[in-house]
């Protein structure tokens, strides 16, 4: 109850909320804080069995994760195509609450085996791509385009928080309870999702029957097509190719900031340890300044300047930032970078890029978003890789690498600016459009 209360005060304070909305809002922050949370307990579970694995062997664990993301996006689809929303999205979290089990099963049985530590090692990378994907395609068609300007910034905080509350779980209680229990932990947080998503969908009815402002879309249904509407869907829609190329733009800028990060460290620390070290001085900050952001900034600046502002700031800091490095090419800066780098797409690209998925249909909202937060973000890892080992090939310099990185830092803009035009204009047609179904629902 004390808990409940200090997170009401804090919506109350962070966001503008309307009084109706704040139960859904809460649980929205507290869904993401759990999700978030549980990931963070199984994320240095993947790094530890990729050890058991080989390191050298690695670029075979990427390409399974691609395979497997680009055959479970369709068979997600095909069950959004059969299944009740209702028990599509409870389900999925429920079948992770189950393959977390398994797995700790599996490992107390064959701790030192290759083959499980290969297949947690895909099924996670695999799995914590459709966890975030899903619970933003609820958020999405939980509130509307207006709500989600003032709302989902706030609702993001809810993952900072659970990034920062993962690892310290973890530092906290690893020793005492080892591999085992933090996969229990994370289940029970999996546990805890499947009650929370069934009071949002039991939220979203009574957002929609009473606030005219929410989605009017409705959960009780599964939605019509096939198992390859996420991709014809896809390519059908100019817009969607445009979230598609900001998604994949994205991930290239990332990997270009990777290897300055990598290379750079690898010079200045010789000593393994120095070198966790200051990547988790690196995690740390991010994840405490994009709290910070998040709770307290983003909201404002999004309904002050608008999501095509929020887009386009990403690119243009990255921009800034590689050319930081050109004139003091050191740790300390590139430390910096990373900082800019990720607090930029969790705490600005992030939540702005979501509030894009508002103003399209149901159906893309569960379908077209999963196949460009799954299978579009792996090819950008994919393909990124291989940019890298190319550059890597021809020698690359730090000033070559900083004009890739500018020179997709300025397409990646140029995207941004498209498609928040885009999602502007989308915004305004449907508003034209709700007020035209009020009218005449007045008139009858």
């Amino acid at each position: 109850m004390p808990f409940a209360f200090s997170l009401s005060r804090l919506v109350s304070v962070a966001a503008d909320v309307a009084p109706h909305e704040r139960k859904a809002v809460m649980l929205a922050f507290l869904c993401n804080f759990v999700l978030l949370g549980s990931y963070y307990i199984l994320r240095p579970v993947r790094d530890t069995v990729a050890t058991i694995y080989g390191v050298g062997h690695l670029q075979t664990l990427f390409t399974a994760t691609f395979v497997f993301t680009l055959l479970a996006s369709p068979l997600y689809t095909a069950l959004a195509s059969r299944v009740k929303l209702t028990r599509l999205l409870p389900g999925v979290f429920t079948f992770w609450l189950v393959n977390v089990v398994l797995f700790d099963v599996l490992f107390n049985l064959a701790p030192q085996s290759r083959w499980v530590a290969a297949a947690y090692y895909v099924w996670f990378s695999v799995a914590n791509l459709f966890m975030i994907s899903v619970f933003w395609s609820l958020m999405v068609d939980l509130f509307s385009a207006a709500q989600a300007t003032r709302l989902f910034a706030f609702i993001s905080a809810g993952g900072a928080f659970g990034s920062i509350t993962g690892p310290l779980l973890t530092r906290l209680l690893v020793r005492s309870v080892g591999l085992s229990g933090m996969l229990l932990i994370a289940a029970a947080g999996f546990a805890l999702l499947v009650l929370i998503a069934q009071l949002l969908i039991r939220e979203k009815d009574k957002l929609r029957r009473h606030d005219d402002e929410a989605q009017q879309s409705t959960l009780d249904h599964s939605l019509r097509g096939n198992a390859l509407d996420g991709f014809r869907q896809l390519f059908k829609s100019p817009y969607a190719l445009n979230q598609a190329a900001f998604m994949l733009l994205m991930t290239w800028v990332n990997t270009v900031a990777y290897f300055f990060q990598t290379d750079m460290i690898a010079q200045a620390f010789s000593a393994i340890e120095s070198r966790t070290q200051a990547l988790a001085d690196i995690d740390l900050i991010v994840n405490i300044i994009t709290a910070a952001i998040l709770t307290f900034g983003l909201g404002r600046f999004v309904q002050r300047f608008g999501v095509t502002a929020g887009l386009l700031l990403n690119p243009l800091l990255m921009v800034i930032a590689f050319l930081g490095i050109v004139v003091s090419p050191s740790v300390f800066v590139i430390q910096v970078l990373q900082v800019v780098r990720r607090v930029a797409q969790y705490a600005i690209a992030r939540p702005s890029r979501e509030i894009c998925f508002t103003v399209v249909e149901q159906s893309s909202r569960y379908k077209t978003k999963n196949v460009i937060d799954t299978v579009v973000y792996r090819f950008g890892d994919v393909s990124a890789a291989w940019v890298q080992a190319g550059m890597r090939s021809l020698g690359y310099t730090l000033d070559g690498a900083v004009a890739v990185g500018v020179g997709a830092s300025i397409v990646w803009g140029a995207v941004a600016t498209a498609l928040g035009r885009q999602y502007e204009r989308a915004r305004l047609r449907s508003q034209v459009a709700e007020r035209v179904r009020n009218n005449d629902y007045q008139r009858s």
